[in-house]
């Protein structure tokens, strides 16, 4: 028998020990030896003597006295009666074995009383054996099939041996039982304390959640501290979360000045990677799979317990799973609403905060939200490199956070744009640029920069936060354009303004799907005869109500949204398929016209695009004419006399549209080999309302004589003008006094009655 099991002076080795029970008037001896025992009753195993027999009471405790099982002694409560039993029951806990008499008051009394304790009273655990002087009266195989009892046996077969062996066995099980409980238990409280530690928000109310509920799970109040090692000093701990009487250490550094002890508790079990009692406080280490382990420290003033170390481990294994998604929910937040580069806020956080401003009771107050924009950044990343950049950016972030009004909230939401949200006090612009004025040192070398400022007086405002960004950054593109390093407010007309810009944007790419976009052509004449050599092809947009929207505003802005390469593609390609079908009505020497956009033209598939239109419709060429603007022909010159070459190889023709109106370069001009110069209608116009009116016209015809280019007029709208115009030897010209833009049907009607002889 293991030693852990044996009662005090082995029973095998003391050969006068009588191997019966015992009923004798001595037995009192023995129960005072017990009650002497009383002492260490709390830890000891409880037992409950049922029966009606004085003797019975007195031979038993005689029997197992002075007897430990399992490293705890017995004591031993007594009831005389099932009434009196059920009474101790209800009021007393935690009672390993009950040894019962069957037969007391009546016959089957002792197993009734079974019967209430495992229904009325639940003790499910508690092991009951069922002893009996008269077998007859409750049948083993009976009793142990109808009642839920552990043992039967009886009195005269209770030997001293075999009583120690039958209630060892029922305390073995007992303590196992309650084990699996402890257990089971245990691990539904870890599984309901996770559950609710992943509903928490935050590391810190995680990390108090995790000291509550190890307190739960070792059955006292909550205390302690939840430290880790601290981000800006890797080698000293900081307390991330207190509770109870350590409240005082939440948010401290620990160490000599603060929780000296918890300090000491946290690197031991760190060091032992487990948990540790030592000076009456319990360390535990919850492992982070980052990188990053926690320690709860709390005190405590008792050795653990097998099941509560191994419920523990259990518990750290599955809170350090916790920690680790608040740590990655914490990074992930961070990543989203913070810059990388500065730490400062970025797009996300600072519409977040402007919503928040303007949910304030007074409607934006005096706020003012500011987009600060450094000039000329690309150009200092190109010829300096990123790195440079970089440190500029967190420069500049530094100087604005710490010479700005501490309220600011400052944050970068683009690659040089930094978002200011404050008073209109602390917001003035000159304040703002005068963090410009000294130079910024990076790397060993003083750096000049300048800063573009866009508005926005949040009380003036009624959108959200986006909406706000928004606005400032019109503002901005308004600053921009005026002058850099100024500044400018947003007002609603410029939001409005905009509005209707986006709006026409989407409804002409929703028109052009839907067929809306259509051409007209106006004839260009010869101004010696009057006759038709070609004709314009004019874009037009007409609503499904019929309205038409003018060209000078829908233009602009499929060139801005980038919708023009799509549409330009379509008009050559109809420009070309109207041409063909005007030479299949005999007009074989007839030109046609094409206006083509800067964005269209500089798109890198514009050639292919032109060659296969040109294919595709079977179009000539030599009766295809392209027209740029000055202004396009002047910006970056070397490469349009390049892409200009390339053109010219697949045999159309190139004028230059609205010349007069920039500032062309003669060398550029001869370089560029253009076929065609047209007078813009503004000097049209003025040759008949000023006396110098003609005199740039006529610059314009002589420079293409010299040239050896031909001039067209456009815009001539009566007949002192196209007389001018003949006088001053421009041979070409189109215009109302000629015709308006006519569609296809009408082009074709106008240029057969051209055609047909003139009355004498």
């Amino acid at each position: 028998m293991p030693a852990s099991i044996s009662p005090s002076g082995s029973l095998e080795q003391d050969s006068t020990a009588p191997d019966h029970l015992i009923f004798a008037d001595e037995s009192s001896d023995a129960v005072v030896s017990a009650t002497a025992a009383g002492a260490r009753q709390a830890s000891a195993w409880r037992i409950l003597v049922v029966d009606d027999d004085a003797d019975v009471h007195s031979s038993t405790t005689f029997a197992l006295a002075d007897v430990e099982m399992q490293g705890r002694p017995l004591h031993f409560l007594h009831a005389y009666g099932a009434d009196q039993a059920y009474a101790i029951l209800a009021r007393e806990p935690d009672i390993a074995v009950l040894l019962l008499d069957v037969v007391m008051e009546r016959a089957d009394a002792g197993l009734q009383l079974v019967r209430r304790i495992r229904d009325e009273l639940a003790l499910h655990d508690m092991r009951i054996i069922l002893r009996t002087g008269q077998p007859g009266y409750a049948p083993e195989m009976d009793a142990i099939r109808g009642y839920d009892i552990n043992d039967y046996r009886t009195k005269s077969e209770l030997t001293r041996t075999k009583l120690y062996t039958t209630v060892a066995a029922a305390i073995r099980s007992y303590q196992q039982i309650r084990a699996l409980d402890a257990n089971r238990l245990g691990l539904e409280h870890i599984v309901a304390a996770c559950a609710e530690l992943m509903s928490l928000q935050g590391a810190r109310e995680v990390a108090l959640g995790v000291l509550t509920q190890a307190a739960k799970l070792l059955g006292q109040p909550p205390e302690g501290v939840l430290c880790t090692r601290d981000d800006e000093a890797p080698d000293s701990l900081r307390a991330v979360a207190a509770v109870g009487a350590c409240r005082h250490l939440d948010g401290r550094e620990l160490g000599a000045q603060f929780g000296q002890g918890f300090a000491a508790g946290a690197e031991r079990a760190l060091r032992l990677r487990g948990a540790s009692v030592e000076d009456g406080l319990l360390s535990i280490v919850l492992p982070g799979k980052s990188g990053r382990d926690f320690v709860a420290c709390i005190p405590f003033e008792r050795e653990l317990g097998e099941v509560e170390h191994r419920l523990l481990k259990v518990f750290c294994g599955m809170v350090a799973v916790c920690l680790d998604n608040v740590e990655l929910v914490t990074r992930l937040n961070k990543s989203a609403f913070h810059d990388p580069l500065t730490g400062l806020p970025n797009r996300n956080c600072m519409v977040e905060l402007i919503d928040k401003r303007l949910a304030e009771s007074a409607p934006g107050g005096g706020a003012v939200l500011a987009l600060v924009d450094l000039d000329h950044f690309a150009e200092t990343n190109d010829a300096l490199g990123h790195h440079f950049g970089d440190l500029l950016l967190v420069a500049v972030a530094q100087r604005i956070k710490s010479r700005l009004d501490p309220a600011l909230q400052v944050g970068r939401i683009g690659s040089d744009i930094f978002a200011m949200l404050g008073s209109a006090d602390s917001l003035e612009p000159d304040q703002v640029q005068a963090l410009f004025r000294e130079p910024f040192r990076i790397d060993g070398q003083d750096v000049q920069a300048s800063a573009t400022l866009g508005l926005v007086r949040l009380f003036e405002h009624d959108g959200n936060g986006a909406d706000a960004l928004k606005d400032a950054d019109i503002a901005l593109k308004r600053a921009k354009s005026q002058q850099r390093t100024g500044h400018f407010y947003f007002s609603r007309s410029m939001g409005v303004e905009i509005r209707e810009r986006v709006r026409m944007m989407h409804a002409l790419r929703g028109g052009f799907q839907r067929g809306q976009l259509f051409l007209d052509y106006q004839p260009q004449v010869d101004l010696s005869t009057n006759r038709a050599f070609g004709a314009e092809a004019l874009l037009r947009w007409r609503l499904d109500d019929g309205c038409l929207v003018p060209p000078d505003r829908f233009i602009p802005i499929a060139e801005y949204s980038g919708l023009i390469v799509d549409i330009g593609e379509w008009v050559l390609r109809q420009a070309c398929a109207e041409l063909m079908r005007l030479r299949e009505a005999g007009h074989r020497d007839f030109t046609m016209s094409v206006n083509v956009s800067q964005v269209q033209f500089r798109h890198p598939h514009f050639l292919d695009m032109l060659r296969s239109a040109l294919h595709d419709t079977g179009a000539p060429p030599e009766f295809i004419e392209l027209e740029i603007t000055e202004s396009m022909a002047m910006e970056e010159p070397a490469a349009l006399v390049a892409k200009l070459a390339q053109v010219k190889l697949t045999g159309v023709s190139i004028a230059i549209d609205d010349f007069g109106t920039g500032f062309s370069s003669l060398s550029h001009l001869q370089r560029l080999k253009v076929d065609r110069l047209k007078i813009d209608r503004a000097f049209v116009t003025e040759i008949t309302d000023s006396a110098r009116g003609g005199s740039i016209a006529q610059m314009v015809v002589q420079l293409g004589r010299n040239l050896g280019l031909s001039v067209i007029a456009e815009g001539v709208e009566d007949e002192r003008q196209a007389q001018i115009l003949r006088q001053l030897g421009c041979p070409l010209a189109q215009g109302y006094l000629f015709s308006r833009p006519l569609s296809p049907p009408r082009l074709l009607e106008w240029l057969a009655d051209q055609q047909r002889p003139r009355a004498a």
